[in-house]
């Protein structure tokens, strides 16, 4: 009896237990964050965002019920992240979860508002089904309002949301210059890092030349590309520019690779010769690396014509990034046709690789001419860690401390015009749009872009360590089972013991 009523007592606390915690957790919110890039942690550029909220925030979240579990996890982390943004905004942010599937107003409303839904396979009573869901939020601010169209499992949740805050709220932006003309890109030409560039910045061209071009107003110029001479007036103005403290972006193509006529020949602009000035030379070569892409070779047997994709060691991955705010959270950059960067200027400013290749690498003179069915070896790879982009701080050119980002592939961000355009890898991208948030950015977003895993493949594990994660994976539930199995066994045979001794009446 006394042991029955023990164990009344112990479920009656438990139960007190449990609505002390639920009660606690409505007013409370925090979680334990074991990740290696402390995904589940709030940066305090967000904090900051928060805090500083002079009027309510609303997001209306539109997810759909009935989620597989692999697509539910961005749900959960969402409302997740939305509990943490209202406790510590102190009510200013409110949220709401609605299902468009169940409504066809509430459906029509998200649709006009910028989310798409998407197509998912599902299975239902063994059968394999499609079923259309939503995954997507509308923050809105007064009458403006900003939308994540679709909220991706494993994604950068943190910074779309802080981002699109911060769009609503940010008042007199930073101004960026992006330099036109001397065959350079249009602003049209990078879609995607306007984007992201867009939520801090107002962004808008500047032809430097123009005697009317006040070059102070901006925070960073980028100069991307440039194909043509460029007049000394220009690099007369940058100078006085850097003088006054400015930042300069500058993508940098030293060498023009036409793989129509497989032949690599020199840019010679002047920037160039400008930079070499400043103790930053971008050599007249091409880097080589064992790391790289692949490119389609036409190939015909018999009748029949067929595409083989072969490595292009010109195509370099970078996989060897500086620990930088530029560079962190990137998993790996294709550079193509970039070139070697070295630095032989006055040791007082501070130059900073940050952008290197593999271990594996070499460079080649241009002029020259490219053999797609050359046989690699690693006889052609001698080198190790060089440069394609740095940066470079200090007294580069006048009293004022100034900063200069450097890369030695003009168009590794951008998406080109017309019939030519494509999609630039994200990693690509948050290369360019952290360089000139390092450059012009007080806020702290940086660290956000990044923040949530974009690519790991497999085959950059060792043989050993992907048999070990694979008989683990599969072991340690066993393994577990079985302690507890063996744990539960010891107690019952204990306590079957103690009742066998004389005097338990129990």
């Amino acid at each position: 009896m006394k042991n029955r009523k023990t164990i009344n007592t112990q479920v009656l606390l438990v139960f007190v237990i449990l609505a002390v915690v639920n009660i606690l957790s409505l007013r409370f919110f925090f979680r334990l964050d074991f990740t290696s890039d402390s995904r589940y942690t709030l940066s305090q550029a967000t904090k900051n965002i928060l805090k500083s909220l002079d009027e309510p925030v609303t997001v209306t979240a539109y997810f759909t019920e009935d989620l597989p579990p692999d697509i539910a996890i961005a749900k959960r982390d969402f409302k997740d992240l939305l509990i943490e943004y209202a406790n510590i905004s102190r009510g200013k942010v409110v949220y709401e979860f609605v299902d468009p599937n169940k409504d066809t107003k509430i459906e029509q409303k998200a649709f006009q508002s910028g989310v798409r839904p998407v197509m998912i396979n599902m299975r239902e009573k063994d059968e394999a089904t499609q079923k259309k869901v939503f995954l997507g939020a509308v923050i809105q601010k007064g009458d403006e309002s900003e939308v994540i169209p679709f909220i991706q499992p494993g994604s950068a949740m943190e910074y779309d949301l802080s981002s699109s805050i911060k769009k609503l709220t940010a008042k007199n932006k930073p101004v960026i210059g992006v330099m036109q003309g001397f065959g350079s890109p249009s602003t049209g030409a990078m879609p995607q890092a306007l984007k992201l560039l867009e939520v801090l910045y107002d962004v808008e061209p500047v032809r430097i030349e123009d005697s009317t071009a006040n070059l102070q107003k901006y925070k960073t110029i980028a100069i991307i590309a440039p194909k043509d001479t460029i007049p000394d007036i220009v690099f007369s103005k940058l100078d006085n520019y850097l003088a006054g403290g400015g930042n300069l972006y500058i993508a940098l193509d030293r060498v023009d690779a036409d793989l129509q006529t497989a032949r690599a020949t020199v840019i010679n602009t002047g920037l160039e010769k400008w930079l070499a000035g400043k103790g930053l030379t971008v050599e007249p070569d091409l880097v080589v690396d064992a790391n790289c892409g692949s490119v389609g070779v036409q190939q015909r047997t018999g009748m029949f014509n067929f595409t083989t994709n072969v490595k292009f060691p010109y195509l370099p991955i970078i996989v060897t990034f500086a620990d930088h705010p530029i560079t962190t959270g990137l998993e790996q950059v294709i550079m193509p046709f970039a070139s070697s960067i070295k630095y032989t200027g006055d040791t007082a400013n501070v130059f900073t690789p940050i952008a290197m290749t593999s271990e594996k690498s070499g460079t080649q003179s241009v002029p020259l001419y490219f053999d797609i069915n050359k046989k690699w070896t690693d006889t052609d790879f001698p080198m190790s860690k060089i440069p394609v982009g740095a940066t470079l701080q200090g007294k580069i050119a006048g009293g004022a401390n100034a900063s200069i980002v450097l890369f030695s592939d003009g168009e590794f961000a951008i998406n080109g015009e017309g019939q030519n355009q494509k999609k630039v890898s994200d990693d690509n991208v948050n290369l360019m749009v952290n360089s000139i948030d390092w450059l012009s950015d007080d806020t702290g977003l940086i660290e956000l872009r990044t923040k949530g895993v974009t690519s790991r493949p497999l085959d950059q594990i060792e043989e050993g360590k992907k048999a070990f994660l694979k008989w683990l994976n599969f072991l340690l539930p066993i393994f577990l089972i079985l302690i507890y199995g063996i744990i539960r066994m010891q107690r019952k045979r204990s306590i079957r013991v103690k009742r066998m001794e004389p005097g338990n009446l129990g």
